[in-house]
């Protein structure tokens, strides 16, 4: 996934520093000048990439048909509970297992995106295997 940020500093900060995403890769974006194309190693061998679009508007992010209804990565149950504290240090706010779905932290990057941090093991959805076991 690739999404539009308004603040490449904030994200960065937001997803290398807060969320403990490494950044991987920073290049200018080759089809607009003076953009940056940026991208997180988010595990599991994916990327999430983000552009900025200097001198443009850019809307607040809404729910709609063909858009982004939220972004859920899997996390380990330690990463899990470090988010969750980092979130109450913070003050940001998320919604959580305090409406029962115990497994998850919904919130917002600074962009408006919607994310969701899943205490679950890659592939497991409610302790049923979705994918394929892991042979290796």
């Amino acid at each position: 996934m690739a999404f539009i940020c308004r603040d490449v500093e904030e994200t960065i900060r937001f997803y290398q520093e807060f969320l403990g995403f490494p950044l991987v890769e920073i290049v200018e974006n080759r089809d607009y000048r003076g953009s940056t194309h940026f991208f997180f190693d988010i595990g599991n061998g994916n990327l999430l990439g983000f552009f900025d679009f200097p001198g443009h508007e850019h809307p607040a992010a809404t729910e709609t048909v063909g858009g982004v209804q939220h972004v859920a990565l899997s996390v380990e149950a330690r990463e899990f509970d470090a988010a969750r504290t980092s979130f109450d240090k913070a003050g940001i706010a998320y919604i959580g297992p305090d409406r029962g779905v115990e497994d998850s932290l919904y919130f917002r990057d600074p962009n408006g995106v919607p994310l969701e941090l899943y205490r679950e093991r890659l592939g497991m959805f409610n302790g049923e295997q979705i994918l394929p076991a892991d042979d290796d």
